[in-house]
């Protein structure tokens, strides 16, 4: 089995599904010998910032000289980047070997895993394998019954910014979705979370009471942004002066609020974490597809807001950095998303949306996207493909002009690689 072959069966249709429930997980694990059992985590779930927070601290572990595992979801450019040491991906070869010992064991099962069950399942055998000293592992979807819950007690649990997302399975409440993400607070364990109203931080103390949890909330009132510009933001976090952030945006400073809180958190239980390792860690994080710049001439900016909450922090900076642009926006959107909540809020910044269809199952039409866009009073054209949308954006923004991409995850690669192509031939 090759690299190819391994994701192609990972990506096989009898491992197509979300079923929540531990159970599968559990039996697979222990047919491998419960590697998870031999791993220290970071556990981090969270509606939005789960990557970004991710990336953050895995970055300031590795600066402390930690052997430091990173498992994300879903991958951005290749598969390869769910699974990282020491911001390494997986090679060809691990995930070759280890795939091939997995799937006997999956398939002796007698209820299949799901492919998130199985891609956990691998995960954790790659980081034993490489002796990782910590891992931060992002949570798939929602908490309690997400395949990444199966761990024991984590050196810190925690939970970014919630809002309202995969209500059909988490809850159709922000109440409802805190209370199912609480589900990876573990007895006697320490807990760290993203300020939130009243009511979903009661939902927090209530389960870290139950379950004789630490409970730190993140300090925002402490945030001073000094300076920002496209390259980056230099902010002060209570006693921590002119930190670098290379991640942009408002919200990126409270994710790196809620790292400062993880990072103490680990300190005060024995971690050895050095306040230089700190700055570094912040200064050299690497996080693609948020609101990122992957080119400046012509300035074209991939975002993979998908949600109401991330096109809320999407606008907050268009505002702060595209205020006297002409914005030209490349999206496309999956049907089952509240595309209709994402999209009036941008609308009054945008002068063009050019849509695409992405390359998902659940995609909405590209046609489709425009006709809605259109009924809404915006100008829209829908392409035939992603690499007429981004021809067609490129050639609307001119040379002045901003492209910025957003909508859906799924979109980004194939957008990166267009662009690349076209400038390959000199955009």
């Amino acid at each position: 089995m090759n690299a190819t072959e391994a994701i192609e069966y990972i990506h096989s249709v009898c491992w197509k599904g979300s079923i929540p429930g531990l159970g599968r997980t559990q039996a697979l694990l222990e047919k491998m010998g419960n590697p998870e059992k031999k791993l220290k985590f970071v556990h981090i779930a969270g509606t939005n910032g789960k990557g970004s927070t991710a990336a953050m601290t895995a970055s300031i572990l590795r600066k402390a000289g930690y052997r430091t595992g990173l498992y994300t979801s879903p991958y951005i450019y290749r598969f390869h980047e769910r699974m990282q040491v020491d911001g390494l991906e997986i090679t060809d070869e691990e995930l070759s070997e280890i795939t091939e010992y997995v799937k006997p064991l999956a398939e002796s099962l007698t209820e299949a895993p799901t492919e998130f069950e199985l891609v956990c399942c691998i995960a954790f055998e790659y980081f034993v394998r490489k002796q990782c000293d910590i891992v931060v592992l992002e949570v798939g979807m929602g908490g309690a019954f997400d395949a990444t819950n199966v761990i024991e007690t984590p050196e810190v649990a925690v939970i970014t910014n919630i809002g309202l997302d995969h209500t059909e399975v988490l809850g159709d409440t922000v109440e409802k979705i805190a209370e199912t993400k609480s589900g990876i607070f573990k007895e006697n364990g320490h807990a760290v979370v993203y300020r939130s109203t009243p009511s979903v931080e009661a939902v927090y103390e209530k389960v870290c009471a139950e379950k004789h949890v630490k409970l730190v909330k993140a300090d925002f009132d402490s945030l001073r942004l000094k300076k920002h510009t496209l390259d980056g933001q230099v902010f002060d976090c209570g006693d921590r002066k002119d930190l670098v952030l290379p991640l942009l945006g408002d919200h990126q400073l409270h994710n790196a609020s809620v790292v400062l809180s993880i990072v103490d958190t680990l300190k005060t239980i024995g971690w050895n974490i050095h306040e230089q390792n700190i700055r570094d860690g912040m200064k050299d994080v690497k996080w693609p597809g948020r609101f990122d710049v992957v080119s400046h001439s012509p300035l074209f900016i991939i975002d993979g807001g998908h949600n109401p909450q991330c096109i809320e922090a999407l606008v907050k900076n268009v505002e702060d950095y595209l205020h006297d642009r002409k914005v030209i926006a490349l999206t496309g959107v999956l049907a089952d998303k509240d595309y209709a909540d994402m999209y009036v809020p941008i609308m009054p910044f945008v002068n063009q949306f050019v849509c695409i269809t992405p390359p998902n199952p659940r995609k909405l039409e590209a046609a489709e996207l425009a006709k809605y866009l259109r009924t809404k009073g915006a100008q829209a054209v829908g392409s035939d493909s992603i690499m007429d949308g981004v021809k067609t954006a490129l050639k609307l923004a001119g040379s002045d002009g901003v492209v910025l991409c957003f909508g859906s995850l799924y979109s980004i690669g194939s957008i990166r690689d267009a662009l690349i192509s076209l400038q390959g031939e000199s955009v």
